[in-house]
This record gives structure tokens, sequence and C-alpha cells, in this order.
């Protein structure tokens, strides 16, 4: 009898098969999947090609998981079409597993499984230290996407935690430099994220660097037409949106820059830690985008306001490449650096975001040291008081 890992539940698992038909953990799915019925089906009918569950879904066995090997614990996330457990993965290693909903794979639509594969293929093929790690798939009984667990929540939570607070100016532009340096990544092997959001956006544990998360609407780029309002209206470029009424999978042209625009609006929440367009529904707020109404810089050092302007841009040909946002906000972070680095060491402060910063200034300032002139102006700070003691004493 297999034991359970305390606070998890084993991945529901297909009934035995006898052990001369044992092929693959995988295997009644992907009978299913090639136009056949898997074991467990109840109608005995093997001939219904035409029937809508069916896709030739193509996945490489090495990137299956067994569903045996995977344990189910608390619920940490709720989509549109799927929900995200913590788990553990042959009892050991911690991971996030993202299940599809209906239940049962025999269930799910063509659209979804179409989901399900492209989103496996894409995490599949990258790796990026700011983009969550691929662990593996499994897609019977269950469709489910195996992560690393990220510990530290999304960044909407983290931000929701501060308010009404801003966060450290330096922590919202590594954390916007993270996202950037994995934008750049997709974007050069040619993949759009196309709901770029701070829900799809995962802390690591000391909630000091962020990840892109949430690949079910990525895609591989391709000039001419693709799916029109893909991503979520708040933070959708206004190419994407349509005054008419279109029919779902209707399509128009657009490119990897409608990315530049949603990363845009992510930053100014990071900036301002305010949702844009508060109190404004979904579908006015991408009719006002369209109407090149965007939200205030007020307030904001101009610095960054010019890298907000240039990226939420109504011409997606006037938006930057993710490339020169990422060399744009790294000179910006060295700066802010080598400023602090000639303000006072006894300035304490209770910001609580501004403790997350304190290390990771130095990794983000590659190159950035401590100057002499602060040198000398700590031992100066510690000698000092000790000679003017000697001096009344010795003169006393």
């Amino acid at each position: 009898m297999r034991m359970r890992a305390r606070g998890y539940q084993i991945a529901p698992s297909s009934e035995m098969m006898p052990l001369e038909e044992t092929l693959h953990p995988n295997y009644p799915f992907l009978m299913s999947s090639h136009g056949l019925k898997s074991f467990d089906s109840h109608d005995g009918s093997l001939s219904d090609l035409d029937s809508d569950d069916q896709f030739p879904l193509s996945i490489n066995a090495e990137l299956l998981v067994d569903a045996k090997d995977v344990y189910i614990g608390e619920l940490i996330g709720v989509g549109s079409s799927s929900k995200v457990y913590k788990g553990l993965l042959r009892k050991v290693n911690p991971v996030s597993v993202k299940i599809f909903q209906p239940e049962r794979a025999s269930s799910v639509t063509i659209e979804q499984k179409k989901k399900f594969q492209r989103e496996v293929m894409l995490l599949s093929r990258i790796q990026h230290e700011n983009i969550v790690q691929f662990i593996g798939a499994c897609i019977e009984p269950k469709l489910m996407i195996i992560t690393e667990l990220m510990e530290g929540n999304t960044l909407h939570k983290f931000m929701l935690t501060t308010r009404p607070n801003p966060l450290d100016l330096k922590l919202s532009i590594s954390f916007a430099l993270d996202i950037s340096r994995g934008m750049e990544f997709l974007n050069a092997n040619g993949i759009i994220h196309r709901d770029l959001k701070p829900r799809n956006m995962l802390l690591t544990k000391d909630q000091k660097h962020v990840k892109l998360a949430d690949f079910g609407l990525a895609r591989e780029e391709t000039k001419g037409f693709m799916t029109s309002e893909a991503g979520t209206y708040r933070w959708m470029a206004p190419e994407l949106f349509s005054y008419e009424a279109f029919q779902n999978g209707e399509k128009k042209e657009y490119d990897h820059k409608v990315d530049v625009y949603s990363f845009a609006i992510v930053f100014w929440e990071l900036l301002t830690n305010k949702t844009p367009f508060k109190g404004k529904n979904n579908i006015f707020v991408a009719y006002a985008a369209s109407k090149n109404q965007r939200p205030s810089l007020d307030n904001l050092p101009k610095e960054v306001g010019s890298i907000l302007e240039a990226c939420w841009a109504a011409d997606p040909k006037a938006r930057p490449e993710f490339k020169e946002i990422t060399v744009s906000l790294t000179k910006l972070l060295t700066s802010l650096c080598s400023d602090d680095d000639d303000a006072s060491p006894n300035v304490a402060t209770k910001d609580s975001t501004s403790k997350l910063v304190q290390e990771r200034v130095v990794c983000d300032c590659p190159g950035l040291t401590m100057k002499k002139k602060k040198r000398n102006k700590v031992v100066n700070m510690m000698v000092l008081p000790f000679l003017e003691m000697f001096r009344k004493c010795f003169f006393k």
C-alpha cells in the first residue's frame, strides 16, 4: 500500500490495466488523442473519430510524468480553466501543479487540449532565470502541468500586502528589470506571452526576484494575423481591442509589441502600487486605451515616465524592444545605486520594502563598488569621535 505524504493526497490515477496492456502511464489518453477511446470509455465504441474531444495530441514521452508520482496539496490559485496546487513530486520535491478543468481528460474540449499542448511545448523549450521552470506534464487521468514551486506568491498579492504604501523605487525597478529580461528572452525566441499582468508573475521565496508564469495564451509569433483580443482587457494593447463584435477565434494583425504595452501597465503598477483605471470596468479600460488614454504620470520620476510613455505608445512600431528596455532599466537602477552610495550611511528607514533591495542592489548593479570617498567617510566617522575623547582626557 502506498503511503501519502502528510498534507498531500495522491493524484488520481487510471484504473489498473492488465499487465500486458500497460505501455505508459499516459497511454489511455494517448489512444484517445489519436482517434481511439481510452480503456475507461463507457460506450465501448472505437470508431467515433468525429467526436468533439478528438485532437491529435503530440507531446514527447520524455516530457510526461507518471500521475502516481504526483501528490496534491493545498489550492494556491484559480484560473478561468484551471486550478493550481502545491504539490510533491515523488514525495520529495516541492512543485506547483496546474490542473486543467474539467477533471477527467476525456471530457476536455479540443480548445483546452490545444491550449494545454501549446503551453507544455513552449515551457519545455524555455529555460531562463526569470521564467518559471517546467518540470513535466501529465495527461491521464487529468491534464496537469508541473513546474517549480514559487513560494513568494504572485506579484499581485505582494503589492496588495503593501498598499496603500508604494514599493521602494529601486525594488519596483528591479522587479521590472526581471520582467523585461524574461520577456527579452521570450521575444528573442519568437514567443509572445499575450497575458502579462501581476497575477501571472511569481516571486521567489525571499521576494526579491520575479519570474514569468502562466503561458496559457502564449504562442509563437507569426507574421500576419493572430487571434484577436487575447489577454486581459486592463493590460491589453490597444491594437488587440476591437470596436466591433468579433467572433470567437477571429484574427487580427499584431506582433510582440503587444507585450511591451502590457509591460508598461505592469511597470506603472509597480511604481504607484495602484490599479490602473481603478473603478472602471475592464471593457471600458480597453476602450479608453484604444482612444490613447493612459494612467497618470503625476508624481513619478521623469526617468521612469519617459520609459512608460515609450512603452505604451499608440503606434506599436514606436515602442522599444525589450532588449532596449533592459538596458534603460539597468542604467536607471545603477544610477540610483550610485546616488545611494553617496548618501549618509546613518540614515535609517522603516520602509519594509527597502530591506528587500539591500542585497539585490549589488546584484543588479554589476561593477558597482564602494567608492574610496565613502570608505574614508566611514573610517572618519569611527575614528574621529575616539580621537576627540582622547584629546579631552589628555588636555583636561
